[in-house]
């Protein structure tokens, strides 16, 4: 299951059933849970914990120190869920004492080749991130959110659960549950309607979460107009209350 060239540091912690390829290098304070498989060439180092079932691909660097000058080498922490699926040179780095000092990776996540997740970023699940997807510090994403190639996400910014973001998008403000973005700087072009039917959305649903869509950024409201309108449609939508709740919770301001 391990590689005679793969170097273990005793002090690791390595469930049962896992697979660790050629010149791989899991470090002393990384914890890899069953039925993981690591490809050769990977690098799994600092206070990382890997769940169950996950497939980390060649070339990966995980847990490596938060690419922040402010750092000065406390013990924080990379944490990975289950049975997420990390291709080709992705490089995931720990969190920082500015923030809550873990990077944090939920379960069944998709990640393509060149993906940077950086420190203190918070992933829910079910997230596709595909190739050269970059996440600068303290980042959030919600879960079933899709990430297009090359698409760039300024620090602290907030996607919203379900949202679809185009093909080399550039983020610089939230981004609401539900939406489809694309350009740069990125605007809003509808919801993501496909991706809520696939997810067993009703038709009725969907067509609440249009009409919120409306509210915000088609009838020529302010942002404090809008809200205070979606407030009067959750007692009967109750769909749209994540999107609501999302707004009101912005810190940043809403992409819009």
């Amino acid at each position: 299951m391990i590689h005679k060239t793969a170097i273990i540091d005793a002090k690791a912690r390595i469930g049962a059933n896992v697979r660790i390829g050629a010149f791989s290098l899991i470090g002393p304070d990384v914890e890899i849970g069953d039925d993981c498989e690591i490809a050769h060439h990977c690098v799994i180092e600092g206070h990382t914990t890997l769940g169950r079932g996950n497939r980390i691909f060649a070339f990966n660097a995980l847990g490596g120190e938060p690419q922040d000058k402010k750092y000065a080498g406390e013990p924080t922490r990379l944490e990975i869920g289950d049975r997420n699926i990390v291709r080709e040179y992705c490089t995931f780095n720990t969190g920082t004492v500015q923030d809550g000092g873990v990077t944090r990776i939920g379960d069944d996540n998709w990640i393509m080749a060149y993906v940077h997740v950086a420190h203190d970023c918070q992933l829910g699940h079910h997230i596709v991130m595909a190739n050269n997807a970059t996440l600068a510090g303290h980042v959030h994403i919600g879960d079933h959110a899709i990430l297009g190639g090359f698409v760039g996400i300024h620090q602290f910014c907030h996607i919203g659960a379900h949202c679809i973001l185009g093909i080399a998008s550039v983020i610089r403000q939230d981004v609401p549950p539900y939406l489809t973005v694309a350009g740069n700087p990125a605007a809003p072009h509808g919801i993501n309607s496909e991706g809520l039917k696939r997810r067993g959305f009703s038709v009725e649903a969907i067509a609440a979460i249009k009409r919120a869509y409306k509210v915000v950024y088609r009838n020529g409201l302010s942002l404090a107009e809008a809200q205070a309108a979606l407030a009067e449609m959750v007692a009967s939508t109750p769909e749209i209350a994540p999107f609501l709740a999302f707004i009101a919770q912005s810190e940043r301001g809403i992409l819009r």
